[in-house]
């Protein structure tokens, strides 16, 4: 049997993710709320195997060093994630990581999200990691497509177009949610989009 592979990503209305820059805007910093809290903390009850690429998994590591207990990075869902076994496709990162149970995997993303589909017997999942997984999504590799969507819009101050890379493609609703009032969650399944005629 094959593992599921979610590729879970934050963003503002109009598309952007905000990793680091002001810290209380964009998606999540300042926005999160405690059911959203809750509701992520739960969704890691079950046991996953996180797949990253090194950009985000680099910024992971450097935003916790830089935490304090009470700071919003360190929200238990973080702290949930972070006890995941942890595979990090890269070609540049050498162990040892700053990181409980993570894994270094050399070579092609498809190749290693490949192989780990079919070996590891837990869902995976990947938080951020925008280009390692709009690759993914081209390959058909990718099951889920969990958008968490925030109540701003970015236009001057986003960074990171969550999707402007990913091609096209079309996406069958699985599940939505509202959390705090403004928050929604959406779930797809993509579907690369083959053009009529």
């Amino acid at each position: 049997m094959t593992a599921t592979y979610t590729f879970d990503v934050f963003s503002s209305l109009d598309g952007y993710g905000s990793y680091g820059g002001d810290g209380d805007w964009g998606g999540y910093w300042g926005k999160q709320g405690p059911e959203l809290l809750e509701h992520r903390r739960a969704s890691f009850d079950t046991e996953h195997r996180m797949v990253f690429g090194a950009t985000t998994f680099r910024q992971f590591v450097e935003m916790l060093a830089a935490s304090t207990d009470e700071s919003e990075v360190r929200d238990p869902w973080v702290d949930r994630m972070r006890s995941m076994p942890m595979t990090v496709v890269s070609s540049t990162l050498q162990g040892p990581l700053d990181w409980p149970d993570a894994t270094v995997a050399g070579g092609d993303a498809v190749d290693v999200v490949t192989r780990l589909k079919q070996e590891s017997d837990v869902p995976l999942r990947s938080h951020g990691s925008l280009s390692l997984n709009w690759a993914l999504m081209a390959a058909g590799l990718v099951d889920r497509l969990q958008v968490t969507i925030f109540p701003v819009i970015t236009g001057r101050t986003g960074t990171d177009p969550v999707l402007g890379g990913a091609g096209d493609f079309d996406l069958e609703l699985l599940e939505h949610r509202t959390l705090d009032g403004d928050i929604q969650e959406l779930v797809y399944r993509p579907t690369p989009h083959t053009p009529r005629g």
